[in-house]
């Protein structure tokens, strides 16, 4: 079984910075894109950064230039460091996988990330 675990949320005042990480663990033989989404209360789940194997990126218009992700493909790992946080990023944080395992290809997600921006 694949699971993907976040780390790195919290509480950040406003022009502050979070680094997320999420890796993915069990038996797999790739992964292919991989993203960050996130869901505030009362809104619809949306994407934030994806990026492919090979390096490919896109982001949401309300994050370009503030957020980057990136990814250790040795560590099935992918990041994602915010910069210039405002309030309107408070959310909680999903990481996102498409992962080949022993059934297939997959779509996997993590357990969620609280980020909170606030004075």
């Amino acid at each position: 079984q694949v699971q993907l675990v976040e780390s790195g949320g919290g509480l950040v005042q406003p022009g502050g910075s979070l680094r997320l990480s999420c890796a993915a663990s069990g038996i797999i033989f790739g992964i292919n894109d991989m993203g960050w989404y996130r869901q505030a209360p009362g809104k619809e789940r949306e994407l934030v950064a994806a990026i492919n194997r090979g390096g490919s990126t896109n982001y949401a218009d309300s994050v370009k230039g503030r957020f980057t992700i990136s990814r250790d493909n040795a560590k099935n790992t992918v990041y994602l460091q915010m910069n210039s946080l405002k309030p309107e990023d408070t959310a909680v944080y999903y990481c996102n996988a498409d992962v080949k395992d022993w059934s297939g290809e997959n779509d996997y997600w993590g357990q969620g990330t609280q980020v909170t921006v606030s004075s």
